[in-house]
């Protein structure tokens, strides 16, 4: 990916600046790619992150607070994101027998069965996005990564 290519520049752009860009044209193609791989089955890349977080609880209800600490993309919408997943039939909600104000939700088998073929799609799109890289490249990246 040639950043002075896509922002349309010939100045010579400090490598700080020009680090920053590329991180952001990066998280642009990453986003899109995988948006694009979960349009058919009708779900935002958050809706995705709360349904697999949901399957790790394994059987174990989660609360809207569980759900925004274990989101990759920390928001505010999380009532939301269930709502729409309700009405899609991929989670339930309800009320904590034993703390009436505290909500549960779980992951229904209908749910749990479109995250398979979501799964299916996202992992498509890494190796798409992943082509050019080699195991070691992917390690040296995470490593350099996890500098932040």
């Amino acid at each position: 990916m040639n950043v002075e290519k896509i922002i349309k520049t010939d100045k010579q752009i400090p490598i700080a600046s020009r680090t920053i860009i590329h991180l952001s044209l990066v998280e642009t193609k990453i986003n899109e790619l995988m948006t694009v791989a979960l349009k058919p089955q009708g779900v935002s890349l958050q809706q995705f992150n709360v349904l697999r977080i949901l399957r790790g609880q394994k059987g174990k209800p989660a609360n809207l607070s569980t759900l925004n600490e274990r989101m990759v993309t920390k928001m505010s919408n999380t009532t939301r994101l269930v709502d729409k997943l309700i009405l899609k039939g991929y989670v339930d909600r309800m009320v904590c027998p034993s703390n009436r104000r505290k909500v549960e939700i779980n992951i229904t088998p209908a749910g749990e069965t479109a995250l398979t073929l979501m799964d299916l799609a996202i992992k498509e799109a890494e190796e798409k996005l992943l082509e050019n890289f080699s195991k070691e490249d992917l390690s040296n990246l995470n490593e350099l990564l996890d500098k932040f």
